[in-house]
């Protein structure tokens, strides 16, 4: 094997894993399905608010609207991720969202399409992931073994990108010449092919002696608050989200880099730097210091977002996004693996909806954030400040949080199930 083929095979990530895996690949294909259509209609709809509108402060409030529900509903979905068949709470939102977006196909048909339904179906859709995604970080621990948990984050972070990525461009396109409807209905069709490959998934029952009530939630809340390497996760990476979260500006930017059309690069340019990131993240295997690899995934993100404000070309303002979305994606994987390292599973449902909590939380607030000083800052400061601010909220945690930013993977715990592989 020559150096370059084995420096390629150094950094590429597992692949493998997918052929090893069945039930793995079917996951994370299925979501992969279902993230793309739901890529097309979180861009569609806040152009199309923006449509209606021409505020971006109104854009921004989308991420309000989302918050609550999924403020209120991710604990409760975590609880219920230990409690009851996860796979079947993984489809059980998927059709809630389905009917949704059903509505804003019925709502795009109208001469005047409402506003709040647009606000409405936000909110709903949020509800839904808040019940959905709990039970689905759950059940990829339990399908690998531990050593593989890095492997198998980073190609679900890559595929997951690849189709958020590919969702936002092809939204944009459909959105700038089809018109919001035929956009809505794009993402009903992926529906479909979620819910056929979690059908036919075969996966572990649910945890043991778990009840559904306060007292599960509390006991998972306690375990989060018990481990400073977690709650350094969860405040690293929602101080970069609330900054540094442009997103709510795209529709307003889009205008001045070429029109409508462009809005669905701006969207697409973040997951394609964390695609790029993902595919080459085989060095990660080699990094035990999670804490401080978050810490400087987070540090790049606020730098790359800052350099995006100053941006004054489209090719400067989506290369500069995608080395952001390419830092975060690192952040991600690094996380995602100190969560499944550290957490025992009859409580990772619970504390995968406190983890829901942290990584949604920044950006619905951070777009708002984002709306509210664009009305008095303008577009530039608003996106440059907050990246600003995002860099030194990064340093100023990693400071109070000692045992964060020291964290060493090779002293980690977590529980391994190779019976629960095996039975698959």
């Amino acid at each position: 094997m020559s150096r370059i083929a084995r420096a390629a095979r150094a950094i590429a990530v597992d692949a493998g894993i997918l052929r090893r895996r069945r039930e793995l690949r079917l996951l994370i294909v299925g979501q992969s399905i279902s993230d793309l259509g739901s890529m097309i209609t979180f861009v569609a709809i806040p152009v199309q608010t923006f449509q209606l509108t021409g505020s971006s402060l109104h854009v921004g409030l989308l991420g309000v609207a989302e918050f609550v529900p999924m403020l209120t509903l991710a604990l409760v979905g975590g609880a219920m991720a230990d409690t009851f068949d996860r796979r079947r709470l993984v489809m059980l939102a998927e059709v809630g969202a389905l009917l949704v977006v059903a509505g804003l196909v019925v709502n795009s048909l109208l001469p005047d399409p409402h506003l709040w339904v647009l606000y409405a179906a936000a909110a709903l859709i949020a509800a839904c992931t808040a019940i959905r995604r709990p039970p689905l970080d759950a059940l990829l621990p339990r399908l690998v073994e531990r050593d593989e948990l890095k492997s198998a984050s980073a190609l679900q972070w890559a595929i997951h990108n690849t189709a958020s990525m590919a969702g936002p461009a092809v939204g944009g396109v459909l959105i700038a010449t089809a018109g919001a409807a035929v956009t809505y209905t794009a993402d009903l069709v992926t529906f479909g092919v979620s819910l056929a490959a979690l059908a036919s998934m075969r996966t572990p029952p649910p945890p043991e002696g778990q009840t559904l009530g306060r007292r599960a939630i509390a006991e998972g809340l306690r375990y989060a608050k018990s481990r400073q390497e977690l709650v350094g996760t969860y405040l690293v990476d929602i101080n970069a989200m609330f900054f540094g979260m442009p997103m709510a500006l795209f529709p307003q930017l889009a205008h001045n880099y070429g029109g409508q059309a462009v809005v669905g690069l701006l969207y697409a340019a973040p997951p394609a730097g964390a695609v790029l990131a993902t595919l080459t993240s085989g060095w990660t295997r080699r990094v035990h210091r999670h804490g401080r690899a978050v810490a400087y995934a987070a540090v790049g993100w606020g730098v790359a977002i800052a350099a995006f404000g100053m941006a004054n070309t489209l090719f400067v303002a989506l290369v500069c996004l995608a080395l952001a979305g390419g830092a975060d994606a690192v952040s991600g994987v690094f996380r995602a693996t100190i969560w499944n390292e550290t957490i025992p599973d009859r409580l990772r449902g619970r504390l995968a909806g406190v983890e829901m909590i942290s990584w949604s939380s920044g950006p619905m607030l951070g777009n708002a954030r984002a709306g509210i000083t664009e009305s008095f800052a303008g577009l530039r400061g608003s996106v440059v400040g907050g990246g600003l601010v995002c860099v030194a909220g990064t340093i100023v945690l990693s400071a109070l949080l000692p045992r964060f930013l020291g964290y060493d993977s090779r002293h980690g715990a977590t529980e391994s199930h190779p019976e629960l592989i095996e039975a698959l």
